[in-house]
């Protein structure tokens, strides 16, 4: 069982982790088995951004994380230790970073912005899948599709259901209800390669 932790505790954890670029784990699911671990990259308000690591602790994408929705934050435990080793193989065998997220990060400043904002609009304008968990579903449902329309207070989302292909789904999300955000990464490529064999939507 995690220890469960406060918002400034959270947020000052956070902030250490950024500051020293060291790996975190992040806890924002009921199941403490599930976790996001990866390293920050920028805060404001409301949301933490992530480059995160996957099983094999390759970079995995950009997951943008509601802070409120984290019970708690952990560095330097086991987990993480030979997490770190997996990443030096994964370096020096070359497949650490397959999506030149590293490159990505070096030429955007997110610092001083509205994540979510800013990582939906760069979604829109490159015509890139995002993978969105609410308040609703967390943890046990994933949605996966293009954004097709923004406003200052939700989003309408295309998105496909693996079990019915017959055509795409509409979901309309409050930015308000939106516990995660995934961009950039193997998932949201996947679901692109989707949208365009099944859908044709490029």
């Amino acid at each position: 069982m995690i220890e469960h932790m406060n918002e400034p505790q959270i947020r000052e954890q956070l902030t250490i982790s950024q500051q020293q670029g060291t790996l975190v784990e992040v806890y924002n699911f009921a199941d403490d088995d599930t976790f996001n671990v990866g390293f920050v990259i920028a805060m404001d308000p409301l949301f933490v951004l992530l480059m995160t690591l996957d099983w094999d602790c390759k970079i995995n994408g950009l997951t943008l994380v509601r802070i409120k929705s984290i019970h708690a934050v952990r560095s330097q435990t086991d987990y993480l230790t030979t997490c770190s080793y997996k990443s030096k193989v994964a370096q020096e065998y070359g497949y650490f970073d397959v999506f030149g997220l590293q490159r990505f990060l070096r030429e955007h400043d997110f610092s001083h912005v509205n994540l979510l904002n800013t990582l939906l609009k760069d979604s829109i304008d490159h015509e890139l899948p995002v993978v969105i968990g609410t308040q609703k579903y967390k943890g046990r449902d994933d949605f996966e599709g293009m954004v097709h329309e923004l406003t200052h207070i939700g989003l309408t989302l295309h998105y496909y259901n693996e079990h019915d292909l017959s055509s795409l789904w509409t979901y309309d999300i409050l930015l308000a209800q939106i516990d995660y955000l995934r961009v950039r990464g193997f998932q949201a490529m996947q679901t692109k390669a989707i949208m365009e064999g099944v859908f044709h939507q490029n």
